[in-house]
């Protein structure tokens, strides 16, 4: 298998990686921006847009959309993320072509239609109100915002109801001149691809649009606050989080080695404390993710109100100690899951092209398997008691609580804790 990469003279890269014996493909494109790309009275349209793409173009219907994809067998779908907005489709090889030709219609070619604007504006207000409702959901928008209060990185991506209420047509087209220029956008397929006819086809259409060079983001600042709302649940649901490296740092995996060790499984410190000792929860994990500028490592877990804030000292304490006494063994574990995770979750063609995408934005390269697997083996036990030590000396925690939470510790006193 071989990644093959074209840049047209506009700038839109195609990336892409046959797969022999497989007889389907995902292709997509990737477009630079999302929520942190929104100004303060435009948070929630990059979400909004990208529910509008499948809403009719000037030559499909929405119902002709998702019939030209499933006639053939086919899946199609949509996300937004902070960073990006990605439409894609999974199809057998020899509709790859008619696939891309879909997506580049949505992408290229909304018809934003006034009734259908307000059609999916009234599904967005139900998806506020789900999240809402889901603590599980809506406790990581809070840690967000408690992370990276007043500016972009803490903002949601599906937006306030209002806003979302208010947003124009013209709104929409605007956000698409501002951000969906070809040198914003990433052709990405992998599994039954021919690189030579998709780039045929992506210059086709995509080959005519002059680049509009990349908008300037608010610089993410980690403000590190507390996020309590209180409400009548079963659970009390706990996210605490620190600053973490960016995707370019150095210490990018050690920090993943890190919260994998901590949390990332069933053997976890905080798994086998905090629920196999303890009792004190069903789930407990840590993750260490990255952005541009940024990262967060978060912990999450949920409890009942009487056990809050004993869950919530072990926490930090489990914390204390594991940058003190992490063992070698744990290393050697956390290292030995991420790299099995990196390749089992890349035997879907879903999952590369994705994975080549993001590389292609954030490295301008895709780096093979094999030098991730060497940045991953490559952290030792002293560099991740290192990074833990410098983790909870920091002080640059944020905690969100929702529930029953008027008996949980605040930030400040865990973080005096941390520093004991």
């Amino acid at each position: 298998m071989s990644i093959e990469i074209t840049t047209l003279s506009n700038g839109l890269r195609i990336v892409s990686e046959a797969m022999p014996g497989l007889a389907s493909a995902s292709v997509g494109v990737w477009v630079t921006a999302g929520g942190r790309h929104e100004r303060p009275e435009q948070n929630g349209i990059a979400h909004f847009l990208e529910h509008m793409a499948f809403k009719g173009t000037a030559r499909r219907s929405a119902l002709r959309i998702a019939e030209e994809i499933e006639d053939v067998g086919g899946y199609i779908n949509a996300y937004t993320s902070r960073e990006m907005t990605a439409y894609y489709a999974r199809v057998l090889g020899a509709d790859v072509e008619l696939a891309l030709d879909v997506i580049a219609d949505i992408v290229l070619n909304p018809a934003f239609d006034p009734r259908e604007i307000e059609v999916e504006r009234h599904v967005i207000l139900q998806e506020i109100g789900q999240s809402l409702d889901t603590p599980d959901d809506i406790i990581f928008d809070w840690l967000q915002e408690a992370a990276y209060p007043d500016q972009a990185m803490g903002r949601t991506i599906l937006g306030p109801a209002a806003r979302v209420a208010a947003f124009t047509r013209e709104d929409l087209a605007g956000f698409v001149a501002e951000h969906y220029g070809p040198d914003q956008m990433i052709v990405s397929a992998a599994g039954a691809v021919d690189h030579g006819a998709l780039v045929a086809q992506a210059t086709a259409l995509f080959g005519h649009l002059a680049p509009i060079g990349a908008r300037p983001v608010q610089p993410a600042r980690w403000a590190g606050l507390e996020k309590r709302e209180i409400k009548d649940l079963e659970q009390v649901h706990f996210a605490l989080a620190f600053e973490a490296p960016a995707y370019r740092d150095a210490d990018l995996y050690t920090a993943q080695v890190y919260a994998t060790a901590l949390g990332g499984g069933m053997s976890s410190r905080l798994f086998q404390k905090i629920r196999e000792e303890r009792g004190l929860c069903y789930s407990i994990y840590s993750h260490a993710g990255a952005y541009d500028d940024t990262g967060m490592m978060t912990i999450y877990a949920g409890t009942s109100a009487a056990e809050i804030a004993e869950l919530a000292t072990l926490t930090v304490d489990e914390l204390r100690r594991a940058a003190a006494d992490m063992t070698e063994a744990e290393v050697a574990r956390a290292r030995a899951q991420m790299k099995a995770g990196m390749l089992m979750g890349l035997e879907s063609p879903s999952s590369r092209a994705e994975r080549m995408a993001r590389n292609l934005a954030i490295w301008g390269r895709v780096p093979g398997l094999e030098e991730l697997s060497a940045r991953i083996e490559n952290v030792s036990l002293d560099m991740v008691r290192d990074y833990g030590t410098r983790l909870v000396s920091s002080g640059q925690s944020a905690l969100a609580l929702y529930g029953p939470a008027a008996g949980a510790p605040a930030l400040e006193d865990l973080r005096e804790r941390l520093a004991a």
